[in-house]
């Protein structure tokens, strides 16, 4: 049977490969000869097998000629079936081209295989240590983005002009997805905003090609940004730029995602998200903080593609905002000049305000935590805060 070198099926690479090997070359050694009753060998040796035009019987996934449809949920469709691992699927899309390691805007049939695939325990995830959900930034500021990672070792990525998508995932020797990370940053029309963006137009976007440090990852945006409301989410991938794929249908994010605020007058917008308490929220192991949150960063160096379709040049990065933040459970002092009322007083962590007549005071502890676990869970997700109004932020967005 002919076909050609990349139309590999899908298992050759997954239940050939083991979890230490991090090439594909002698991808099959592992597997036993099968020989005839001559006592020859019928198949290929592995180097050969990644060479030749010929499918492999050993790797043939007999599940994939089952459609699924012998135990049906509501709602249920039946699966592409196929008896040889789908090595000739492109050909049932006459009017694509092939991928053939190319970013092709108008679409195309990719044949390459999806690749090893890592245990469950190996499940890659990260969390942004920097910005904190919902912060407000300074216009134009410029600022370092760090996010905590595990399992996946950062810093592989290959030629996203020739070699996107063209080869399978692949794992180093502790079972690890080998890739690299993107962080990009989009537009809202409010930090409530309901409405999904459009992935063609974002504020920023960045690969990542360092190695994590520490298990961080950073990366500086170093024009700042306008005056707006954002969402800051991870983009985790294989070497060849695709999303990490994992063994298990039913697991959390593999990546992350905060909102965050850039005002010309940072103190004049409260932290966080209306309806909140505008004081510090703790859930679930995240605590949003706010008013006074210092801003602390280095650049990385980076051979990565950038993309920004807005900015402007800022202060030099590593400057922090107006205010301290003391984190360790150190206490957090600030004032806040807001529509020329002062607010002084005190609020404790856990959500407790005290409010008088006039004033508003804020005071308190807050035990910085690492973000382990995602963004507080509130009723009705960001956009569940009905009725609750700022004045002063038509005058500062201009709406």
């Amino acid at each position: 049977m002919r076909a050609s070198a990349v139309f590999f099926s899908f298992a050759s690479v997954v239940l050939a490969a083991p979890a230490s090997q991090k090439g594909q070359q002698g991808a099959l050694g592992n597997l036993p000869n099968s020989k005839g009753t001559n006592g020859a060998a019928n198949f290929q040796s592995a180097d050969d097998a990644q060479s030749s035009l010929t499918l492999d019987p050993r790797v043939i996934a007999t599940g994939f000629a089952n459609d699924g449809q012998e135990v049906q949920e509501a709602g249920q469709v039946a699966s592409l079936t196929s008896t040889n691992n789908f090595i000739n699927f492109c050909l049932t899309q006459p009017n694509l081209p092939i991928t053939n390691g190319k970013q092709i805007e108008t679409g195309s049939c990719n044949p390459a295989p999806m690749g090893v695939l890592p245990s469950s325990d190996n499940m890659p995830s990260s969390k942004f240590i920097f910005p904190k959900n919902g912060v407000v930034l300074q216009t134009g500021e410029i600022f370092t983005i760090t996010m905590a990672v595990r399992n996946i070792e950062l810093g592989n990525f290959v030629n996203a002009q020739e070699n996107y998508f063209a080869a399978p995932q692949h794992l180093n020797d502790q079972g690890q997805i080998i890739g690299h990370t993107h962080v990009t940053i989009d537009f809202l029309g409010s930090i409530n905003d309901t409405q999904p963006t459009n992935p063609k137009k974002f504020a920023y976007f960045k690969g990542v090609n360092t190695p994590a440090k520490d298990g961080v990852a950073s990366v500086t945006v170093d024009e700042g940004l306008p005056a707006g409301f954002y969402r800051l989410a991870s983009i985790n991938a294989a070497a060849n730029h695709q999303p990490v794929l994992v063994p298990i249908a039913q697991h959390g994010s593999l990546d992350d995602m905060v909102y965050f605020t850039v005002a010309d007058d940072p103190f004049s917008v409260p932290a966080g998200f209306p309806g909140e308490d505008n004081g510090a929220s703790t859930a679930n192991g995240t605590t949003n903080t706010q008013g006074n949150n210092a801003q602390t960063g280095t650049a990385v160096g980076n051979t990565g593609n950038t993309a920004t379709t807005t900015g402007q040049q800022g202060q030099k990065g590593g400057q922090s905002q107006q205010g301290q933040q003391q984190q360790g459970g150190q206490s957090q002092q600030g004032q806040q000049q807001q529509g020329g009322q002062s607010q002084q007083g005190q609020q404790q962590q856990g959500g407790q305000s005290q409010q008088g007549q006039g004033q508003k005071s804020q005071q308190g502890q807050n035990n910085q935590q690492p973000q382990t676990q995602g963004p507080s869970n509130q009723q009705g997700g960001f956009g569940g805060f009905g009725g609750f109004h700022f004045p002063d932020l038509g005058k500062i967005f201009g709406f």
